[in-house]
């Protein structure tokens, strides 16, 4: 089974530079599935529209995973339910689910999501117990991990208790590609971080001058989103061969 999953997809500049090469990508790397973080897809870096949902799956996407923001926009709430949006399934209560099932050709994929604590939120549930019982409790042929957080030591730390166990485990919430895509050394893909789409010339997707300010003074205006050139960051994943691709586009 291949997968291509893209990163953070951020306001609409991310939106843009997706819709406009999603077509080419699958022509070329031809996956079976195509997954998507877009907790940051709506027009403020926060959240997702239902709008923007409806348009994924009109170009093929199979499941998205969100983050920290996942309920940035109030109208998530009234269609996460019967939806294919997956968010973090560490919270304690929340609407909609932590993880989905995807069906291909009679085989089927497990696809979870969840939050770090470290440096985010010491009062979400475990990552490491939460998603350790989800595997043990539903059956699938492959188990995709989003884990969006912000300590590459926590990502690390968690990709190595699952190798084995599941297929792959991907970090998503830093916004920058990392180049540790690996096989590891029970066979589980990783990551650290597929990296973010949408400005390439911001702060992680923010302008730079607010961000740069914030860190002079700290004081500045509220997070604009940045008006610069674009990128798509993203990787392709056979959980077949284990392999692992990163993919970097730039308008």
């Amino acid at each position: 089974m291949k997968i291509l999953f893209v990163g953070d997809i951020y306001g609409e500049p991310g939106r843009k530079i997706f819709l406009d090469n999603i077509e080419e990508l699958k022509a070329i790397h031809k996956p079976n599935l195509v997954i998507v973080n877009a907790e940051n897809s709506a027009n403020n870096g926060r959240g997702i529209t239902q709008k923007f949902y409806k348009e994924l799956m009109q170009k093929g996407v199979s499941c998205v995973t969100m983050g920290n923001h996942v309920f940035g926009q109030n109208e998530l709430t009234s269609f996460i339910d019967d939806s294919h949006v997956v968010r973090p399934i560490n919270f304690k209560q929340a609407p909609g689910k932590g993880y989905d099932l995807i069906k291909y050709n009679n085989q089927t994929l497990l696809v979870i999501n969840a939050l770090g604590r470290t440096f985010m939120n010491a009062n979400l549930e475990s990552p490491f117990h939460e998603i350790d019982k989800i595997i043990k409790e539903v059956r699938s042929d492959y188990v995709f991990v989003d884990f969006h957080a912000e300590a590459t030591s926590e990502k690390v730390a968690l990709g190595h208790f699952l190798d084995g166990r599941v297929s792959a485990v991907v970090g998503t919430h830093t916004h920058i590609q990392t180049a540790d895509e690996r096989a590891l050394s029970k066979g589980t893909l990783y990551i650290t971080d597929v990296g973010m789409t949408g400005p390439l010339d911001g702060v992680i997707g923010v302008d730079k001058e607010i961000v740069v300010n914030r860190f002079l003074y700290g004081y500045s205006l509220s997070n604009v989103v940045a008006a610069t050139k674009n990128q798509l960051n993203a990787v392709l994943l056979d959980l077949r061969l284990k392999t692992i691709t990163r993919i970097h586009l730039e308008d």
